[in-house]
């Protein structure tokens, strides 16, 4: 089972990890400081439970947990914070527990075994069995919030500096990993690199352009946008599209 600690107190993390790796089988995958690095990560990979603290940098805890509230697989949120007064506002995210500062190893451990004993039990979230996000979908970001994209709707992928933009018809979002990094999570049969900086999905082209140097610019349904393919890639988009 794995956990991530997203808590900016540098002595409080450590504490915590100690307790957790102490008194359960929880595996750290990560551990943060910041919200948004939190966020980025969580598009990416998935855990069972986040402990959380609220007063964090760049995405504050709450918004964070409204966040991951919306995904399509739900891991547990524990709170742990020094103040009292976010208790309700938690529970109405339905938090799994709320831990307060400075931590009482007896009150830690005895929600630690409630914890693996839900998990255990396949209760996530309200559930019978663990939900687990299918290979047609993808976590997206996109004004702080991570949206589950089913992969039919992407036309296109471009690199930026260290992020990939992602188009569907409507919206623009984003992902934090190269534009290779991303490819690799998407259905091959569906998805072609034809560029350095663009990947295709081949069921949203409307028009082969011829180009120069015997290259082609690839117009897509619903959208004003040409995806150039390169010259090195031309071999395999024409077996790829019987050309």
């Amino acid at each position: 089972m794995r956990a991530i600690i997203v808590e900016d107190e540098v002595l409080a993390r450590q504490e915590l990890a100690f307790l957790i790796q102490a008194h359960s089988s929880f595996k750290i995958a990560a551990e943060f400081e910041d919200g948004l690095d939190a966020l980025k990560y969580l598009q990416t990979d998935t855990v069972d439970v986040i402990f959380l603290d609220i007063n964090i940098p760049s995405v504050d805890g709450v918004l964070l947990a409204h966040n991951i509230s919306r995904f399509a697989v739900k891991p547990y949120i524990v709170f742990i914070t020094a103040y009292k007064e976010h208790a309700a506002e938690a529970f109405e995210i339905e938090a799994f527990d709320y831990i307060l500062k400075p931590y009482s190893e007896t009150r830690i451990k005895a929600m630690l075994q409630k914890l693996e004993g839900a998990i255990a039990a396949g209760s996530r979230q309200g559930e019978e069995e663990p939900v687990k996000l299918s290979s047609g979908k993808v976590n997206l970001w996109k004004n702080e919030k991570i949206i589950v994209v089913d992969t039919d709707e992407i036309y296109y992928a471009s690199a930026q500096e260290k992020t990939t933009s992602v188009i569907t018809k409507d919206e623009e979002y984003s992902m934090a990993l190269s534009i290779s990094e991303f490819h690799s999570r998407l259905p091959q049969e569906q998805f072609f690199r034809c560029h350095r900086s663009y990947l295709v999905n081949l069921s949203k082209i409307k028009e082969i352009i011829p180009w120069f140097n015997n290259t082609y610019l690839l117009r897509l349904r619903d959208l004003d946008f040409e995806v150039p393919v390169s010259r090195g890639k031309v071999k395999e988009f024409r077996q790829i599209m019987r050309l």
